[in-house]
């Protein structure tokens, strides 16, 4: 009486074996229905990123990044449609829709996070001595700071692109509105200097694009401006190897990556006479449109 019976201790078993696995799979069912293929507002990419050299570049709040307190979904809106990129097979495009091509045979170089007093004149005395132009994507704060650099990027031919207010690399993780606003107030200080001046281009600091960034961008009127050819000029590495991965990596309808502020651009500077006279040997080479394709 009492005692064990090992009939029955082996029924429990395979019982409580089955039982699990029914469980099991019902967990997993519902994990493959809950969480299929979704597109949320992470980063996506980041090929170019971190940077150094501005302030704010600390992580958005749960109320700035439209997240509620444990994490969810809170204010922030889906991506919208017209966001989606366009399709994968067109060169043109990269990330979320974004221009990676000039979309002809010609090579485009863009200068990111000036103006700076010290190299951008540099940079612009050397586009001057090989008749090139380039396209300058640049901080608010800095446009706000060296009106007069503004002023001579556009007197000399070149196209002008929104870079963000501070070089916030985690703007696109924060509310619309706010990204709205960082956007307005760095076009604002940018036409202050050049009022007639279109802005037609938006790059995001570090690649770091989201659908809603995307979306805040479109809807401002300018075309989302990613890159093809990185030589990482940021870390400065020098001139040689700026040079020779620029030179190197150049196809028709490259977009050349470059920076004439963030730090110690002397490297990128001295570059540019050997990449200037190998590119315009092989392409043409000039600004993108100033009115966004």
């Amino acid at each position: 009486m009492g005692g064990y019976h090992p009939g029955a201790g082996r029924a429990i078993g395979i019982i409580t074996l089955v039982v699990s696995a029914v469980l099991g799979s019902v967990y997993l069912l519902g994990r493959s229905l809950s969480l299929g293929p979704t597109q949320n507002d992470s980063t996506v990419a980041a090929t170019g990123a971190d940077h150094s050299g501005y302030a704010d570049q600390s992580a958005p709040s749960p109320t700035e990044s439209g997240a509620g307190p444990t994490g969810a979904p809170g204010n922030g809106p889906n991506p919208p449609e017209h966001s989606a990129a366009p399709a994968h097979d067109d060169p043109n495009f990269g990330p979320l829709g974004t221009r990676m091509s000039t979309g002809t045979d010609a090579v485009a170089l863009t200068f990111d996070d000036g103006p700076h007093p010290e190299y951008t004149p540099q940079v612009l005395a050397i586009l001057r001595e090989y008749h090139v132009t380039a396209t300058f994507c640049v901080v608010g704060e800095n446009a706000a700071a060296y009106p007069w650099l503004i002023q001579q990027i556009v007197a000399e031919g070149h196209t002008l692109c929104n870079h963000s207010w501070n070089h916030d690399v985690t703007l696109g993780s924060r509310s619309p509105e706010r990204i709205r606003s960082d956007l307005l107030r760095t076009s604002a200080a940018i036409q202050a200097a050049v009022p007639d001046a279109p802005i037609a281009w938006y790059r995001q600091p570090g690649g770091a694009w989201t659908y809603s960034l995307i979306s805040v961008v479109r809807d401002l009127g300018m075309m989302p401006l990613h890159w093809t050819v990185d030589p990482s000029d940021w870390r400065a590495p020098g001139e040689t190897r700026i040079a020779a991965f620029v030179v190197a990596g150049a196809q028709p309808g490259s977009i050349v990556l470059l920076h004439d502020a963030g730090g110690d651009r002397q490297g990128t500077v001295n570059a540019l006479y050997r990449i200037l006279p190998a590119l315009t040997a092989r392409f043409d080479v000039h600004a993108l449109p100033r009115r966004g394709t």
